[in-house]
């Protein structure tokens, strides 16, 4: 098989997955870019979370062109990312009891703010615990998960619950357990994720969601502009002043 028809598979199976989203996931995603808003509009805080290639996704809506200002990463010191050395320390710390809980509890989150965790497999301690601490505090919470992994996997939190049992909104990736979309006779493993493209995309088209909603209440979304065209950046130090005490990644 030649290099081309894979790549051309892996797009094909990826605008498969972001066919269903969209098909299937229509009213999880009004329902939770409307909970965004209603958070904006009341005066709450974003805050989105993710434990290693989850993070990504996370990351990607904070300080980000076209995104609400608002959005904040909550990271956990060494789960964040595979910029720690042995990068498996990231994913042992997914397994750990008690590390979400002093985490929010040292973040400036509190009631009435809001938090996006996302976790494909959503069977973990450390997002199962975020989702359960934050509502404890008061915070809605916006679940990202494969929701397949909760009946074909253990839980590894204590409670033997999953990511999507502690949500206000569960936004269901559709993604395969094990995220490798090709097979082949030649090749001993599956290859090829999706979920980083397909938990991206969800994400995105809930801050389009939310920005709609706002924008259909009278409200200016509070949304950032490219530094890198004429004005964005002087838009940008407006958004910053206005909403500075909501925003944690920038300082005056």
């Amino acid at each position: 098989m030649s290099d081309s028809k894979l790549a051309g598979q892996f797009f094909d199976a990826a605008i498969g997955l972001l066919q269903r989203v969209r098909d299937e996931e229509a009213a999880s995603i009004e329902a939770a870019g409307t909970l965004i808003a209603d958070t904006v509009a009341d005066g709450g805080r974003l805050f989105a979370f993710g434990a290693g290639h989850s993070s990504l996704a996370a990351q990607d809506l904070v300080y980000r062109a076209g995104s609400l200002a608002l959005m904040n990463l909550l990271s956990v010191p060494g789960a964040v990312g595979v910029d720690v050395m042995p990068a498996t320390l990231g994913s042992a710390l997914e397994r750990v009891d008690g590390l979400a809980s002093a985490v929010l509890g040292a973040s400036p989150a509190r009631s009435g703010d809001l938090l996006v965790v996302i976790s494909l497999s959503g069977r973990n301690a450390l997002p199962v615990e975020m989702a359960m601490s934050a509502r404890a505090l008061g915070l809605r919470v916006i679940g990202v998960t494969s929701v397949v992994y909760a009946s074909e996997t253990a839980s590894r939190h204590a409670s033997g619950t999953y990511l999507k049992d502690h949500c206000d909104v569960v936004l269901d990736s559709k993604i395969a357990i094990g995220d490798a979309e090709l097979s082949l006779d030649t090749i001993p493993a599956p290859f090829a994720s999706a979920s980083t493209v397909v938990t991206s995309a969800l994400l995105q088209s809930v801050m389009a969601t939310a920005a709609g909603v706002l924008a259909d209440r009278g409200l200016e979304p509070p949304l950032l502009r490219s530094g890198n065209v004429d004005g964005g950046l002087e838009w940008n130090d407006r958004v910053f002043e206005e909403y500075g005490d909501r925003i944690f990644y920038w300082q005056r």
